[in-house]
Formats: structure tokens, sequence, C-alpha cells
């Protein structure tokens, strides 16, 4: 059971890698599939294994492997949107914590939503630091809102249904894991 649940941790980190080059470039950031893939990871492998699985992700890019949206490196820390890559992995934990058997979809769509409010709380104040004390721009409060997070809202709602109909699906198709 263990060898299992380590080679679906390292399989929700690649899917996350893969989810970072399905992009639409956007104001500061791009939009990806790295959330979906990271709240399915909390929902379908736990808290645990989830957390783990974007840990490796997360560490598997600050040690140089070019799987982050603008490459890797241990220099992308002074990214601005490195604190979401952060986020990540408390956001699976939160979602693992939250999600209960037999999977639901509201109660699949909620703990997701949790996790999403995690991950912003940690990448926004992030953002804020980089741009406005590392690259000195002087982004008001309303700026850094609107292009960390307000923009991103109605897409990351989307990935919410999609992930939460994905799970709710697999849950039923493949063995508990």
């Amino acid at each position: 059971m263990k060898t299992r649940m380590l080679i679906l941790t390292a399989l929700f980190a690649a899917l996350t890698a893969v989810g970072a080059f399905f992009k639409i470039p956007f104001v500061l950031s791009a939009i990806t599939l790295q959330f979906l893939f990271t709240a399915m990871a909390g929902i379908l492998l736990g808290a645990k294994y989830g957390a783990l699985s974007q840990l490796v992700y997360v560490a598997l890019g600050l040690i140089g492997l070019p799987i982050f949206t603008k490459g890797g490196g241990f220099s992308y820390i002074f990214e601005p949107t490195f604190g979401y890559l952060l986020g990540l992995i408390p956001a699976a934990f939160v979602i693992g914590v939250l999600s209960k058997r037999p999977l639901r979809f509201w109660q699949t769509a909620l703990a997701m939503l949790a996790g999403l409010a995690v991950l912003y709380a940690i990448g926004i104040p992030y953002l804020a630091l980089i741009a406005n004390v590392y690259l000195g721009k002087g982004l008001p409060l309303k700026g850094i809102l609107m292009s960390g997070m307000i923009i991103y809202l109605p897409g990351d709602l989307l990935k919410i249904a999609v992930g939460s109909l994905l799970c709710c699906a697999l849950d039923k198709r493949l063995p508990r894991l």
C-alpha cells in the first residue's frame, strides 16, 4: 500500500509539473492547471500524500529542473509568483483534511475552495513582498489583489468544478486509495 501511495505521489507531482506548461499568459503570471492537480492530489491521495506530492514538485523545481511556469532553480524564490508554488503544499494538505469519503460534488468543491483560500493567503503576501520590496514596484493593495487574485478567480472556480467532477467520478471507478 505504501509503495502504491508513493507512486501516486510521484504521479501527482509530475501532473502538477505538466500543469505548469498548460498556460495562458496573463498579467503577472499565467493561468495554469497546477491548482487543479494540487486539489486532485489532496482529494484522492489525502492530506499527507497530497502535500508530499506538491513538496516533491516544488523541491524538484528548486533544485533546477525547469518544471515551473518560467523555468526552475533556487533563484525562482525571487519570482513574485513563487509564493503560490509554496502555497500548493499546505493547500493540498488542507484539501485532503477536509475531503471525506464517499466523495460528493459540493463537499469536494468546498474542500478545494478552502485549499484555494490557503493558496491565496500565502501567494498574495509573497507577491506583495517580492514586487514591492525586492523589485520596488510600489503596487498598492488593490493592485496586488487585482493582479494576484481577482482576475484568476473565475478560472480557479472552473478548475474547482472540473476537479470536483473528476474526483467524484474517479472515486467511484478506482479502488480505494
